[in-house]
């Protein structure tokens, strides 16, 4: 196939998709990703399709499309909804038992998560969040200093696994190594976060590349949970990375609107913390 017959179908493609990455078009096209960045760089410049961290969408009609592809970083969401991101992360700590293997997203709320994964005994935990990672790293320094210091040692001590990956601005390690790394795991439980969701759309994230890594990690987990407090129902970004049956229990907070808790436990479990009460006292269906 000729470059501009390619590039003619990439254009054509995305005009029906919205969206698609790198890897998708290369393995579409049978060609390196190397050719498809050429490609992309080469519409890009011609005004045809409008490139994205990890992949191309078609050029955004309005402000609202343009929404789907922005990918705020850590510290912009961390100030965001925060006594929600603590109690839905105290209600998600409910589903943990000691031994398990747990695998962590990249994501505000679920490192909120991750504090509580300190005390929890004989863990393994796996995440492409090196945010995540660092906390158990500082923890068990710690550790070390107190038990120098002649403390009684934590006996939780999680062995922690981050893939490897590239850095997307909202600090997950993405991409083909993080994917491999993946694929090989099998995991107890998955906790994801997203970027928003819907009934229609599903979970969803404004980077491409990710969304596929978050496909890979709900492939490893015998059950998967989301994260998501209730500013991200109805939002929908750039790439899917599941569909609401897909998901074992969604874990949001008081401030989802009834009707759309409603819709949503049609298709999975529900459990909705309360940030203004014990953050123990939840409620699920």
């Amino acid at each position: 196939m000729l470059a501009a017959q390619r590039r003619a179908g990439i254009v054509s493609l995305l005009e029906s998709a919205g969206g698609v990455s790198v890897s998708e078009l290369a393995t579409r096209f049978e060609v390196s990703d190397m050719t498809i960045r050429r490609d992309l760089e080469n519409l890009a410049e011609a005004g045809l399709i409008a490139k994205v961290h990890g992949g191309a969408v078609a050029p955004a009609a309005d402000a609202a499309a343009a929404r789907r592809t922005e990918e705020p970083g850590f510290e912009a969401k961390s100030a965001q909804m925060l006594p929600e991101k603590q109690a839905i992360a105290a209600a998600a700590a409910e589903l943990l038992a000691p031994g398990m293997s747990v695998g962590l997203s990249a994501g505000t709320t679920t490192w909120a998560l991750a504090h509580h994964l300190l005390t929890v005994p004989e863990l393994t935990v796996v995440t492409n969040s090196p945010r995540i990672a660092a906390i158990f790293h500082r923890a068990a320094g710690a550790q070390t200093a107190g038990h120098t210091a002649g403390q009684a040692r934590n006996t939780a001590d999680p062995r922690v696994i981050l893939t490897g990956g590239v850095r997307t601005p909202s600090d997950a390690l993405v991409g083909p190594i993080a994917n491999q790394a993946l694929r090989s795991l099998h995991l107890d439980l998955v906790f994801l976060g997203t970027h928003g969701f819907s009934s229609a759309a599903g979970f969803t994230t404004p980077n491409l590349e990710e969304a596929e890594t978050n496909r890979t990690l709900l492939q490893s987990g015998a059950r998967a949970v989301v994260l998501a407090d209730h500013s991200k129902c109805g939002t929908t970004a750039l790439g899917t990375f599941a569909r609401l049956p897909q998901i074992d229990t969604l874990i949001s907070d008081t401030g989802l609107p009834g009707p759309a808790a409603a819709e949503l436990r049609e298709q999975l479990r529900l459990t909705l913390a309360d940030p203004l009460v014990d953050p123990t006292q939840t409620r699920r269906s």
